[in-house]
């Protein structure tokens, strides 16, 4: 059995969980989310904690147990408190603006480069170089911030690009040069 899949999910006050055959439906301030969940585990919701359990020993559905018991809970914390990525943008010229929901970047292109902003995610930006990617699906924040970084990945002689907050650039010496 799974560590991970055998602890209870607390649901935290003002979420409400309902599960209807094999869709978890977690509702929040923030939103609400789904997870699906397959035959092998079984969901069920007692005394304000969610539980999930094994329907069978075999090893499928011992994987599954921590997967889906983690999923159930990302989605509960996702509409009670929301995710976000934070990403920083290094370089002269290089910035990032607000234009309506969508985010407007100058990253050293002949042309701006615009990313909008899918449903369930909001875009924030502070000085000009901090972007803060936040929504209630913790898989979508990471794939967005993730969008958001591969248009100018940071290289590995400056360190210009978008990169994540707190994320290290290893550098390189570059040329040596004559002597």
């Amino acid at each position: 059995m799974s560590r991970i899949g055998k602890k209870p999910i607390d649901i935290p006050s003002g979420v409400e969980v309902k599960v209807d055959g094999n869709v978890v439906t977690a509702k929040g301030s923030k939103g609400t989310e789904s997870v699906t969940f397959r035959n092998e585990v079984k969901v069920s919701v007692k005394d304000n904690q969610v539980i999930v359990e094994l329907n069978s020993d075999d090893r499928k559905a011992n994987a599954l147990h921590g997967l889906y018991r983690t999923l159930i809970a990302n989605a509960i914390t996702g509409v009670s408190k929301g995710f976000e990525r934070k990403l920083e943008i290094v370089g002269v010229g290089y910035r990032a603006a607000m234009e309506g929901k969508n985010l407007n970047m100058a990253l050293g292109y002949s042309h701006p480069v615009i990313v909008e902003a899918p449903e369930g995610i909001s875009f924030a930006v502070e000085a000009n170089t901090k972007i803060t990617v936040s929504g209630s699906n913790k898989q979508a924040v990471g794939d967005i911030a993730a969008i958001i970084r591969g248009k100018r990945p940071p290289e590995v002689y400056k360190g210009k690009g978008v990169k994540y907050e707190g994320e290290y650039i290893r550098r390189k010496a570059g040329k040596a040069g004559k002597k």
